[in-house]
């Protein structure tokens, strides 16, 4: 997404709710002893007599002990007769974390009587009155917020929007907004907020009319004709964002984070050149900018421009900050063109951050796809601790390097085991039972993949390998073709399905239909078994040299496919 609808920072005046009074988490102190020297108001001098100083000693020692029924009465009462806000306070915060709304709603008023411009207290009013449906008051609470801090009036407002939010009230927000609005049309804040709310809401159209109103009061406001664009961009409407976008340039050129979104919206449309132009553009302004040479180098390589983008992600090798992300490309990079041992250096240079895991397993990958087995699976030691949320990759890898080296019960046993803690685990299922194949564990493949089809009846991929599976038993290919027919329906063009079928086809003597299934298949993925079942099919129908060619094309390029080399066998050479 291109941005937040709302900020993550929770209420600072609700923060004391998330703890229930059983907790005995003490209450942060108030320390009388200084309430006649310093820590009076400037403007307001109060007495306190030896009552009222021993009702708020008895409150400080009621709130530490966990007794805040008790330290609540204290301050409260404290607060009637004394004319310092800060009592009242105090009272609202035990009241707030007691989680009582009467004793709240009234600490607050006297807050209020003493202190009416005390930000804070507005917003624990607004809130109490949002949540009592009180349309007036929380306008009148709202309304004097905007007068008394304007510049903080969108962040408290969206701040009060998130705990409403959470109670389900966030409609009734906008219902008092729309009465500020009445009452403020010179404000374009608060249409601002109006369609940042819409579009919360997903009411695209309200957003639209309440951003073009904040900028009709506005018209230069950058924050609202930034938004204007991410209104455009979430509904697709990318040449608008960029319209907007680049009008917004023209106003404020050194704005350097429209410059950074209009390349996002460029990015989306899959305008790879123009946004290279942004970013560049930005770079040239500051050279510093590392956050847009990372992303120009990620926009070279959409590009294929494979020495720009390796440029860009070396220049940012001497940052802290961008060095494993930078040299997990740079691997990328060596690895598309055919550098494995270089890739695996930049992989293990990746030590932490975001792409630590997806290094460690490229290198691992790398070291399978050169035979390097026994390196491969000495890395795995320690993999598991340092990502405990990337288990199942973690295990599903391990079990393919076993099956890569046609260690096929050793994958086998391994799986099982893994499956002790994860039993209904798709993933693991599926892959267990390709091996159980390799094994002849026949019902053990079948097990799990009616297994994974009672949870998941649609699942295509257990679909298809059950169904082509059962092509090995003459008697059950009607079986065979309920599943493929199903599977085939959910997923028309993929090619690995479309080879079951045309191969059931042909087991069922359907050999024009099959060679039919089995040509579009093969023109989708020219895969190995998908080019032998093929061969198989031209040769039955008396279109040898046509099979031929299919094959030898497919054995030049891997002559110990089993696949392939089963074709050979039973049909190549008993012909000759």
């Amino acid at each position: 997404m291109f941005f937040r609808l709302f900020s993550v920072i929770a209420l600072v005046l609700l923060s004391g709710c998330a703890s229930s009074p059983e907790s005995k988490k003490p209450i942060e102190s108030v320390k009388v002893t200084g309430l006649k020297g310093k820590a009076q108001q400037d403007d307001v001098k109060t007495a306190i007599d030896p009552d009222v100083l021993f009702m708020l000693l008895t409150a400080e020692i009621a709130g530490q002990r966990g007794q805040y029924d008790v330290a609540l009465e204290g301050y409260m009462e404290a607060a009637k007769r004394v004319d310092d806000p800060r009592f009242a306070e105090r009272a609202a915060m035990i009241a707030m974390y007691m989680k009582d709304g009467g004793k709240t709603n009234e600490a607050v008023s006297l807050w209020l009587k003493q202190d009416s411009e005390n930000i804070t207290a507005r917003k624990i009013a607004a809130i109490s009155a949002l949540k009592a449906n009180n349309i007036a008051l929380a306008t009148d609470h709202l309304n004097t917020l905007l007068r008394v801090d304007p510049a903080g009036f969108e962040a408290s407002v969206i701040e009060i929007a998130n705990a409403m939010q959470k109670e389900g009230k966030l409609a009734v927000v906008s219902e008092v907004l729309n009465a500020i609005a009445v009452k403020n049309p010179d404000k374009a804040v608060v249409f601002y907020i109006q369609s940042i709310l819409a579009m919360q809401e997903k009411d695209q159209g309200l957003a639209e009319i309440a951003i073009q109103r904040a900028l009709k009061v506005h018209p230069d406001w950058d924050k609202a004709l930034i938004f204007h664009a991410q209104i455009a961009a979430m509904a697709g409407d990318f040449g608008k964002a960029k319209r907007i976008l680049k009008g917004a340039i023209i106003k404020y050129p050194e704005n350097t984070k429209i410059k950074k979104m209009l390349a996002q919206v460029l990015i989306k449309s899959e305008n790879f050149e123009e946004a290279g132009e942004v970013y560049q553009s930005i770079i040239s302004a500051d050279s510093k900018d590392n956050e847009s040479q990372f992303a120009l180098g990620l926009v070279y390589l959409q590009l294929d421009k494979d020495g720009k983008a390796e440029d860009s992600f070396k220049k940012l090798l001497e940052y802290a900050d961008w060095k494993d992300r930078s040299s997990f490309y740079l691997g990328k990079i060596e690895e598309k063109k055919g550098n494995n041992d270089k890739a695996l250096v930049w992989y293990d240079k990746v030590a932490n951050g975001p792409f630590a895991f997806e290094a460690s397993i490229n290198a691992i990958s790398l070291l399978v796809k050169n035979k390097q087995f026994i390196e491969a699976e000495s890395r795995f030691g320690n993999l598991e601790s340092q990502f405990p949320k990337q288990k199942l990759r973690i295990l599903l890898l391990q079990a393919e390097l076993y099956s890569q080296q046609k260690l096929y019960q050793k994958a086998f046993d391994f799986l099982t085991k893994a499956m002790i803690d994860l039993p209904d685990q798709k993933e693991l299922l599926y892959m267990r039972a390709l091996t159980a194949e390799r094994i002849g564990k026949l019902d053990v493949l079948e097990a799990d993949l009616k297994k994974i089809l009672q949870k998941n009846p649609d699942n295509a991929e257990a679909l298809n390998a059950l169904g082509y599976t059962l092509l090995d038993t003459p008697g059950r290919y009607r079986e065979a073709e309920k599943y493929l027919t199903h599977a085939l329906k959910l997923q028309p063009d993929e090619a690995v399905i479309m080879d079951s079928y045309g191969w059931l086809q042909f087991r069922l003597g359907n050999s024009v239909k099959a060679l039919e299934y089995l040509q579009k298949a093969y023109s989708k993925q020219q895969e190995n078994e998908i080019a032998a079942h093929l061969a198989e099919v031209l040769w039955a129908l008396g279109k040898r040299d046509e099979a031929k060619k299919i094959f030898f094309k497919a054995f030049r390029e891997a002559p110990e496919d089993e696949y392939l080399l089963d074709f050979q066998q039973r049909v190549l050479n008993s012909a000759e």
